[in-house]
């Protein structure tokens, strides 16, 4: 059975000519992986293949994308229904993606042993709203809106969760999605 996957890459800069979209599909096109495309210019491929363990699908696209294109950063992957079905569980219920509700999803590239323990709001101007198991990602709320002060949160995930995980939008999430089903 053919499956529908996302793979969420972190570092990516579209500034370095290694790292541009058309040096990354190629990549996977390499990998024999089919319908092979990218969604936005930040590290969202999308791409068709076999059913398989997405650990090991990371780790085979991991290694690619150092031995090819010399990317050091981390991949994560998930399949296409799980992001269908983390999308049709609507977490953010009411909020539009804005400077005031800036929506986030952080990826988390293991699956915790036990179930996530969220944090008690690790910025002020950071709301975690809740953790979905079936796409290993908690999600949050940010408030942006003031931009002289950056929220510390994009430093807490990294003091928390280490570079085992990658922060996409909702939109961007809504986007690869989208792809997925075209």
């Amino acid at each position: 059975m053919v499956t529908g996957y996302a793979a969420l890459l972190r570092g990516i800069m579209p500034s370095n000519p290694a790292m541009r979209n058309e040096r990354l599909r190629a990549v996977f096109e390499e990998l024999g992986l089919e319908r092979v495309a990218s969604v936005l210019a930040s590290g969202n491929i999308v791409f068709h293949a076999p059913a398989q363990d997405t650990a090991a699908l990371e780790e085979r696209i991991q290694d690619a994308l150092h031995e090819r294109l010399g990317i050091p950063g981390g991949t994560l992957v998930r399949t296409g229904d799980e992001l269908r079905a983390l999308l049709d569980s609507d977490p953010f219920p009411g909020l539009t993606h804005g400077r005031g509700s800036y929506l986030t999803v952080v990826f988390l590239k293991n699956r915790p042993a036990a179930p996530v323990v969220l944090p008690e709001d690790p910025d002020p101007r950071t709301r975690v709203v809740g953790y979905d198991a079936v796409a290993r990602a908690f999600l949050a709320v940010i408030d942006n809106s003031d931009p002289g002060r950056t929220p510390d949160f994009m430093a807490w995930v990294g003091r928390t969760y280490g570079k085992e995980v990658t922060v996409r939008t909702w939109l961007t999430v809504q986007r690869v999605a989208g792809r997925l089903e075209a």
